[in-house]
């Protein structure tokens, strides 16, 4: 009686009392601490009894088991309690066996739930249902189906738990043969007016997608309990029916039926979008009111939601409010964290847990694995890998998947390989993270042979294998040898329908070079989605820029919505062209269609205006810094150091790793360029160092290149070539090209002619190893070594890439080569220019003839510098831009030193901003100074 009323001290005292104690006694002591949840007074209490020598009972020793089982973090005394029934001969006892397999289900270790099962003679209903409540909750849903069947092959007959695990698994498989088949079972069992079946036959066809069907059986249905309301609810929460679902709300509080936790959690559930997170914070608020802030059930439910609309802030507010967590409450605050990409968290998390010593489950290492996805985590993995072994949790399905997965992210694919050797049971996933891994580190070669291992072991392939195998194939070799052959199977196999491998074939002829296939690929396409659109504008993006842009304009011509995606391509590819007019266009419509708060297109805006020099609208659109990422770090970072703003670039750097945000290898190829370019020599090596030793980010060729060019351009050549022979990376065509330009400048012939020779060692028919070394050449006046490398030129058929410039005014874009008259307005350009020449003239300018690197005399020298194209530009955007507007020039090659010199007397004179774009920078001309300060 005292225990049922909770005062277990009252019921001690009675136990205590009693003379002489039977097995009734000790049972009844043991189920009272048990009810009230005192577990490990229950072990206490267990260990005293057979001090006084009693002998447990079965009822005991289950009631002790169901005590671990409960208690989550008890597995130890579990396991010893364990070893007690097999020394004492208990297990083929149904009720003890049966509590110990749900013991071992519960904590995932199903092998050993299964091996227990498999060693008992005597299997009941409830045997059968905590084994296959084991299965489901280590997510290995085929297992359940396969018990469920054996099941009925052996004539058990199911009880309602049971079939509401079956239904719950058929619904999860999105299987509905399968679920019309047990609701078969269910018409033969007479079990079709059991309330709490039809409440599973509810939820099963939400899983489904098939709210009618739901309806249908809720409108039914004899009797309705606060469960039938509740999975009615969460059948339109499923498929998304925000509205439907506060109205079948509405009618149960007008039945009066009570609304319980679930009640709340599962509305909560529907709330994460941000349309609909208001409709969250009231029901929020109403769970207050009620008295249900204190609940576990909803807590996590409330952690989800602040969780998938992005508010990590709001989650962690609410887990610190929990009076009472548990490990789904833990689970979710981690899942939190990895979600909102917050690894450092997210391993903060976990680490306390274990601190703590609060349970961990597979769900628990699955996300905290998926937070060890940047090399930066590699350690981490293996510590978590380690903790899956010593946890028994390794064997477990999803964690074996998400182990794979880590792994392939960390480019260790050999790891990932072997974990799928040593895995149990694989499936389609496994497998599909495998190739994915393999794909992403572009190994096409072992791609299709665990493709071909998949299809051996019997594992079907679907939409994402296709995927991840075609998007291995990069290049035309991988085409012949790889793409053609898969694209027949895919064919044979009926995949070509499948809208994502549609695109995926367009994506992969286009990568491997082949864009005539792609575009005969997506012409042949009878339905276009958004999806296809968006591979072909991508795949032009990286060939043909401008009928990308074309391609934009017909997607919208064909009513077809334009998404994030294809606005991030469309922004990519005005940046690349520096079309500044279309670039504020599409801008325009991105705010138009809501987009504008959208983390990808915000950071593509950025770019474009930035490679389109307009930087004010660059930190106009750019985030506060609390919510800035990574991504929106570098693109600023870049568009300084593009724009010469070298110590602002230097700024950004360290307020981004004060706020906390690591910087990758592309934060620091911009920094390292932009002290290249700023003349930051000390600084630049200073960086490299740190970036190695301090952020842990191993240098790439990228960042070598980088401090060559910092060496090569402040004369430290022979600094320069040492690095290059103590380099971490093989050095690579961009390597010998940024020394032999230093060459140029610095006038080394001998180290020129070494940079040459790699050059063409590496590539015969590279123009510019020839172009590069006879400016060189030129340089140091070697004459007839200019001529030697010309004729070879000319034997190789080898043709110099010709310099132009170009202006753009609204749409129409005018191109300049050397010398260019062609133009409509020739006579008016080469006027302004001779006008242009009197006045720098006589504001002290003086031509410098020695980057005029033709064998002439002096005269002929300073005339063929006047025909550079980026004078003729300038004389031309002059002459067709308003007074005092600025000037915007770009060309397709660096710009030779006496036109920088120009170029700043003009902006003086003509008391104009002229801004000069190369390949690899902005110059900004005002009042007779650039922005590179004369170091570029």
């Amino acid at each position: 009686m005292y225990s049922k009323f909770g005062r277990i001290g009252y019921a001690r005292k009675v136990f205590d009392d009693i003379p002489e104690r039977n097995e009734a006694s000790w049972n009844t002591m043991m189920s009272s601490y048990v009810r009230v949840g005192l577990n490990s007074d229950s072990v206490r209490f267990f260990c005293e009894m057979v001090g006084c020598g009693v002998r447990p009972s079965g009822f005991v020793i289950a009631s002790l088991v169901t005590a671990c089982d409960k208690a989550g973090s008890m597995f130890c005394e579990g396991l010893q309690v364990h070893g007690f029934v097999v020394k004492s001969g208990l297990l083929c006892d149904v009720f003890v066996g049966t509590s110990v397999l749900h013991f071992y289900g519960t904590y995932g270790v199903v092998l050993n739930a299964r091996k227990i099962f498999e060693e008992m003679l005597e299997k009941n209903v409830v045997t059968w249902t905590s084994l296959i409540v084991g299965y489901s909750s280590g997510g290995d849903l085929g297992e359940v189906m396969s018990i469920y069947k054996h099941m009925r092959r052996e004539g058990v007959c199911c009880n309602d738990n049971t079939l509401a695990i079956v239904f719950s698994t058929c619904g999860a498989l999105g299987d509905e043969l399968l679920g019309e088949q047990v609701l078969g079972d269910v018409v033969k069992l007479g079990l079709q007016s059991s309330v709490s079946v039809a409440n599973s036959l509810i939820s099963m066809y939400g899983s489904f997608g098939n709210v009618g069907e739901a309806c249908y059986v809720f409108i039914h249905m004899d009797e309705r309990d606060t469960i039938s309301w509740n999975s009615i609810i969460s059948a339109n929460v499923q498929n998304g029916l925000c509205k439907e679902s506060l109205r079948f709300f509405h009618r149960m509080r007008h039945v009066n039926k009570e609304v319980n936790s679930i009640t709340v959690s599962t509305l909560l559930g529907v709330c994460g979008s941000t349309d609909n997170l208001k409709w969250g914070s009231g029901i929020h608020g109403l769970a207050v009111k009620l008295g249900m802030e204190s609940n576990v059930c909803v807590g996590n439910t409330l952690l989800s939601m602040y969780s998938e609309a992005g508010r990590s802030e709001d989650a962690e507010l609410v887990f610190e409010r929990m009076t009472e967590k548990d490990i789904i409450s833990w689970n979710s605050m981690l899942a939190c964290y990895v979600q909102n990409e917050e690894s450092q968290n997210s391993l903060k998390h976990f680490a306390e847990m274990l601190r703590m010593r609060k349970p961990i489950n597979y769900v628990t290492l699955t996300s905290a694995l998926s937070a060890c996805s940047n090399l930066e985590f590699l350690v981490e993995g293996e510590i978590l890998h380690a903790i899956a072994v010593i946890a028994g949790l390794n064997d477990n399905l999803i964690v074996g998947n998400a182990l794979v997965t880590m792994y392939g992210k960390l480019s260790k694919t050999r790891e990932a390989a072997k974990v799928l050797q040593t895995m149990p049971k694989r499936d389609q996933v496994t497998w599909n993270s495998l190739i994915g891994g393999y794909a992403e580190n572009k190994e096409p070669d072992e791609v299709i042979t665990a493709f071909k291992l998949m299809r051996k072991e019997g594992t079907p392939a679907n939409y994402i294998t296709i995927i991840n195998v075609l998007g291995a194939f990069l290049i035309p070799s991988d085409l012949l040898a790889h793409g053609m052959p898969i694209h027949a199977l895919i064919v044979s196999t009926g995949f070509e329908s499948e809208k994502y491998v549609q695109s995926s074939l367009i994506t992969m002829y286009a990568k491997c070079g082949d864009l005539n296939s792609s575009n005969s690929i997506f012409s042949g396409l009878t339905v276009k989605n958004s999806i296809a659109w968006n591979a072909i504008i991508a795949a032009n993006a990286n060939h043909v820029l401008e009928e990308a842009l074309k391609l934009v304009l017909m997607m919208g011509r064909a009513g077809v919505d334009f998404d994030q995606f294809s606005l991030s391509d469309a922004l990519s590819v005005s940046a690349d062209l520096a079309m500044l007019v279309e670039g504020q266009q599409l801008h325009g419509l991105v705010v138009k269609l809501g987009f504008d708060t959208d983390h990808y297109i915000t950071n593509a805006a950025m770019d474009m205006y930035g490679k389109c020099g307009e930087m004010e609208d660059v930190l106009k659109i750019l985030p506060s810094p609390t919510i800035r990422s990574r991504l929106s770090w570098n693109i600023l970072i870049s568009s300084f150091a593009k724009h010469g703003c070298f110590e602002k670039a230097r700024e950004s750097f360290h307020e981004m790793v004060g706020l906390g945000v690591k910087p990758d290898h592309v934060t620091f190829i911009s920094l390292l360029s932009a002290c290249s370019h700023g003349g930051l020599v000390d600084d630049g090596l200073a960086y490299y160092n740190a970036m190695i030793t301090e952020f842990g980010v191993q240098p790439a060729i990228e960042h070598c290149v980088c401090i060559i060019d910092l060496l090569g351009r402040s004369g430290r050549l022979s600094d320069a070539e040492n690095f290059i022979k103590d380099m971490p990376v093989p050095p690579n065509d961009l390597v010998w090209r940024s020394l032999l330009a230093a060459c140029k400048t610095r006038r080394n012939l001998e180290l020129g002619r070494k940079a040459a020779d790699h050059l063409l060692e590496l590539d015969p028919a590279d123009d510019s190893a020839y172009v590069l070394f006879s400016n060189v050449c030129a340089s140091t006046g070697r004459w007839e070594e200019v001529e030697n490398v010309r004729r070879q030129m000319g034997a190789r058929s080898i043709i110099k890439k010709p310099a132009c410039s170009w202006v753009k005014l609204k749409s129409e874009v005018s191109k300049f080569g050397m010398g260019e008259k062609s133009h409509p307005k020739t006579e008016q350009i080469y006027a302004k220019l001779g006008e242009l020449m009197k006045m720098i003239r006589e504001a002290g300018y003086v031509p410098d003839t020695s980057y005029s690197l033709q064998d002439t005399d002096e005269e002929q020298k300073e005339q063929n510098l006047w025909n550079h194209s980026e004078r003729i530009a300038l004389a031309f955007g002059l002459i067709s831009t308003p007074e005092g507007s600025p000037v915007k020039i770009f060309k397709n090659l660096r710009v030779c030193g006496d036109c920088h010199s120009v170029y700043k007397h003009a902006s003086a004179v003509v008391g104009r901003k002229i801004i000069l774009r190369d390949p690899y920078r902005f110059h900004h001309f005002t009042d007779g100074k650039c922005s590179c300060s004369d170091y570029w």
